[in-house]
């Protein structure tokens, strides 16, 4: 049937998540066993054929990505480097005491197995190993085997190496390298982070079981939202095989996984519920895939855009979280709109049902077997009915109504006040100073942790060298050799670089790696400065003077110095096809130009907001003691790029919702103030369980130990608090109040856009009120 338009309002043929609900509804068996069919599909056939992770190069940007590719391509043998810190408060290097402690050491790591290559630091030419007091010592040794796999062999050395500092009283002597350093993080940091990721499933149950009083209504979204993240990981490591994984792929998708897919779920299932004790019977879930089916699926296509901007962050490591989370935000999407119906339609009264109703429906089918129909029964669910109808899912909060009550009777001073508020929040973003994280930065309590520091103030920059990497004919020639010599020559010259210097060479002798330990902790102002004098004056003036050949620098310092430059490089093209696309979708589905720019404004807002938030704390220091952290003086590089995109999608999950019932009341002839008031007080339930269930979410991985982990769980709980009460409950409806029927205006010359209806017919009941009738 072709749209009808009566001004402004029309009645428009079914939409598309209409159509796919009465699908699903009549073909339930379908829908549902094939969901389950493609889940354990995935499953299998992710498990079957593996994940393939981003290589160094892959991971790296800018000069260090050029410097790992000269790596990769040259079959360079890189073992997992361990050294042993051999420190004494009193004697030196010089005393017999502790030169017969450092024998030991060497002696006993020579037995080990899997250990290759021990350097003793009283060996000739090893006095870059001796610290400049003579208090401390590195002995050096490689673990055998491939890198990678060093964490799986390390356990038996680091025992050893503990049993050693046990048996030498008045020495510490402790290991720290690639190796140690995984095996120790695995066990402390990734146990937490696994036990996080378990408990976001059961604490999102207690809350919507809090919100919908029903076990089985509970239970729903979450094991939807589950599965289609558990089919979507399966689906992600076979695309691995194409696009490289990253390995926080996996956690961002059981974030944003579980997120949208308990929204959707949430969005769609209240409606129902709505419809159908509103008396609607078997047309309710038809009526709720028309509206909160519909504004399911603009939510998700924005999420969609939100989360593809990662594609042009510049790293493949976006890349992959991109990818990941796409996937992931997709799947939840189908799920949503095919097998949520066809559950919600087969259910039906029974998605109400208590964990007493659950436990008394084998009581009431014995009756119903046995043919007996109490009286006390049928007068009861009589009861039942009519109260649901009188009471309905779409009662509007008085909560929510005290808050909109002065924000629609005030509109301009509402807006004035809650925009100040926001601007004064964000304010601290104009200091923001970003930053990846550093060794230093892990937790202080963890073992390796203290290892690393003490090594780290006796021996500056030796645990985090810069590696030149340098690439010619032949490396060893004598061309080649004079101008490495003088690499090292000028590069300690220059104050800012010290001992040990260690050059490796690949079996071709085409590619040397030169390892300089910098100044600095590895991410400080020293340690920057140190790799800017390095590229830019001692590599030009020594190996750029040798011929054909070709260098490049990587490391901690230099890799963390390039992924920030890149990130701050690409992120105006980010915003800009994020905005871009999300304003033409918005535009599209509400046929308005006030509501997409409304929409992006107050979505910049809540992101700067937030940023500003999360600067006070981390940068500036505040809460120290509550959120047990240590300041490091930064936010993490790679947090504004992810949280922009993750919160602009997230946060339009509410805003399409909201709007979505708001333009649906207009459509059916209810003035603009009404609408906003009706429409905001009617959701309110909704949006809340949805912000409550995120923020609970988020909490839990703020409460790790890890510094950047919890700079993102408490700016993604931070954000959507925002969002949720101040933009959706004060700025939102006083912004529509003050523009009224501008809120829908779209200029003549995009009269040619498509109509896409959220089933708004004038004439309709709306929440006991009849709407006007339609001309």
């Amino acid at each position: 049937m072709k749209s009808q338009v009566t001004g402004r309002f029309k009645v428009s043929k079914e939409t598309f998540a209409a159509r796919a609900a009465k699908w699903s509804a009549a073909h339930w068996k379908t829908a549902t066993f094939g969901w389950l069919a493609f889940v354990v599909a995935a499953i299998v056939v992710g498990s079957a054929v593996g994940s393939v992770k981003l290589t160094d190069a892959e991971q790296s940007t800018g000069e260090s990505a050029r410097a790992q590719q000269i790596l990769a391509d040259a079959g360079f043998s890189q073992p997992a480097a361990e050294s042993v810190l051999v420190q004494s408060q009193t004697a030196t290097t010089s005393d017999p005491a502790f030169r017969q402690t450092i024998a030991r050491v060497v002696t006993r790591l020579n037995e080990l197995r899997n250990v290759e290559d021990v350097r003793s630091p009283l060996a000739p030419g090893a006095a870059g190993q001796i610290s400049k007091d003579k208090h401390s010592a590195l002995v050096q040794f490689d673990i055998a085997g491939e890198q990678s796999k060093a964490d799986k062999k390390v356990a038996p050395i680091m025992n050893a190496v503990s049993q050693l500092d046990r048996a030498n009283p008045g020495y510490t002597i402790a290991e720290f390298g690639f190796a140690s350093a995984n095996h120790e993080l695995n066990d402390t940091i990734g146990k937490d982070f696994q036990k996080a990721e378990k408990l976001s499933v059961p604490i999102t149950f207690v809350i919507l079981l809090v919100a919908f009083g029903a076990f089985v209504a509970a239970g729903v979204p979450v094991l939807l939202a589950f599965s289609a993240v558990l089919g979507s990981i399966g689906l992600a490591e076979l695309s691995s095989h194409v696009l490289h994984a990253s390995d926080a792929t996996n956690s961002v998708m059981l974030l944003i996984g579980m997120a949208v897919g308990v929204d959707y779920s949430l969005f769609y299932v209240k409606r129902e519920r709505e419809e159908r004790r509103a008396g609607h019977g078997p047309e309710a879930l038809h009526r709720a895939a028309s509206t909160s089916g519909q504004a399911v699926l603009i939510s998700g296509l924005t999420v969609l855009i939100a989360m593809a901007g990662m594609l042009f962050a510049g790293s493949k490591i976006f890349t992959s979280i991109g990818i990941g989370t796409m996937i992931v935000v997709a799947v939840s999407l189908i799920g949503s709109l095919t097998v949520l119906p066809a559950l919600l339609g087969k259910l039906d009264e029974r998605i109400d049902r208590g964990v007493a109703a659950v436990a008394a429906a084998g009581a009431l089918r014995v009756l119903r077997l046995a043919k007996v129909q109490p009286r006390w029964l049928v007068r009861l669910r009589e009861r039942r009915t009519l109260l649901q109808r009188a009471k309905g899912e779409g009662a509007e909060s008085r909560v929510w109504g005290a808050v909109l009550r002065p924000a629609l009777r005030f509109p301009l001073v509402a807006v004035i006040v809650s925009t100040a508020v926001l601007v004064v929040l964000a304010l601290p973003l104009l200091s923001i100073h970003t930053k990846l994280l550093s060794f230093t930065d892990l937790p202080g309590d963890i073992p390796i942790v203290q290892t690393f520091k003490k090594t780290q103030a006796a021996f500056p920059g030796a645990q985090t060298p810069a590696q030149v990497v340098i690439k010619a004919d032949d490396v060893s020639s004598p061309s080649a050799d004079w101008a490495i010599g003088q690499l090292k020559t000028q590069a300690l010259a220059t104050g800012r670089m010290s001992e040990p210097i260690q050059t490796f060479v690949n079996p071709d002798h085409t590619v040397a790696r030169v390892e300089i330990p910098l100044a600095g902790n590895g991410d400080n102002g020293a340690s920057v400065a140190a790799l800017t004098t390095l590229r830019t004056q001692v590599l030009p003036a020594t190996i750029g003077q040798l011929s054909g050949a070709q260098y490049a620098v990587t490391g901690e310092t230099a890799g963390s110095r390039d992924f920030n430059t890149t990130v701050k490089q690409r992120f105006p093209y980010v915003f800009g096809f994020v905005l871009g696309l999300a304003f033409l979708l918005l535009l599209l589905t509400f046929r308005s130009i006030v509501v997409p720019i409304k929409a992006i404004v107050l979505n910049l807002l809540s992101v700067a907001a937030s940023y500003g938030v999360l600067v006070w704390i981390f940068q500036d220091g505040h809460l120290q003691g509550l959120l047990n952290f240590h300041s490091n003086g930064a936010v993490v590089t790679w947090l504004p790029l992810f949280l922009f995109v993750v919160l602009f999608g997230l946060s339009m999950d509410y805003h399409v919702f909201i709007l979505s019932r708001i333009r649906e009341l207009v459509d059916r002839g209810v003035p603009t103030e009404e609408a906003v008031s009706r429409g905001i007080r009617t959701t309110a339930s909704t949006v809340t369980a949805a912000a409550v269930v995120m923020v609970a979410v988020f909490a839990i991985f703020a409460s790790l130990r890890t510094l950047d982990i919890k700079q993102m769980g408490v700016g993604l709980a931070v954000a959507v608090l925002l969002d949720a009460t101040l933009i959706r409950g004060v700025l939102l409806p006083a912004t529509m109040k003050l523009l009224g029927d501008w809120n829908w205006y779209l200029p003549r010359w995009l009269e040619w856009l498509p109509r896409v209806s959220f089933e708004g017919k004038r004439g309709e009941r709306i929440d006991g009120v009849p709407a006007p009738a339609l001309d």
